[in-house]
């Protein structure tokens, strides 16, 4: 009689683990499955990143006006604006610009102050040589200098032309009209009239 072999199946020793998918790229060219920390900082598309450059002149705006004109449709609605540009170091300027947004306008005023700055000669303690009455219409600005620590005595657009200017020490008093570029244009006038100690010497003939 044949002999019946007895087959006796063996234990598992490690349950068998499904291979894995192989990756695929994604579109920007790094496998959808791997970490996002693998590429390095900096290392993006575009290169690195480029610091803002600093601005270089400081802009205020002064007034912002709403303004119609009544036409047959009837009223067209616009806005004017007063901005002042200066560097703090001597150089400043002013412009208006009108249009039916207020960036827009705000946008216009500063291209018409960049397109024409204005000088001021700045003595010891950042005040001005002498004092002067600038005048433009019915408006007049009295300037005056002012020792170390006193500040800017003044309000509103005389305030802003000298802070943007570079002037850190003066008095200053308005007569007239209290229009705004008025105020900002008679200051002007006063500014544009300082002489310096060196010019009032050749003047003199010294």
């Amino acid at each position: 009689m044949a002999e019946e072999k007895v087959l006796v199946a063996k234990p598992a020793t490690a349950e068998a683990k499904p291979a894995a998918p192989a990756s695929r790229p994604s579109a920007g060219g790094r496998p959808t499955g791997a970490p996002h920390g693998d590429r390095p900082r900096g290392d993006h598309k575009g290169g690195p990143r480029r610091d803002r450059a600093e601005k270089e002149f400081e802009e205020r705006v002064v007034s912002i006006n709403r303004v119609s004109k009544t036409v047959k449709g009837g009223r067209h609605m616009r806005f004017a604006a007063i901005v002042v540009v200066g560097d703090g170091k001597g150089q400043y300027g002013f412009g208006t610009g009108k249009a039916g947004e207020v960036p827009d306008a705000i946008k216009k005023a500063l291209e018409a102050a960049k397109k024409k700055m204005y000088r001021i000669s700045l003595e010891k303690g950042d005040t001005i040589s002498h004092e002067i009455i600038g005048q433009f219409g019915a408006c007049k600005v009295f300037l005056k200098p002012a020792p170390a620590g006193t500040g800017i005595v003044a309000g509103g657009p005389v305030r802003a032309i000298l802070e943007l200017a570079g002037v850190k020490n003066v008095y200053s008093k308005v007569y007239g009209s209290r229009a705004p570029i008025n105020i900002i244009r008679a200051t002007n006038n006063g500014i544009e009239n300082l002489h310096t100690y060196s010019q009032v010497k050749l003047l003199r003939g010294k």
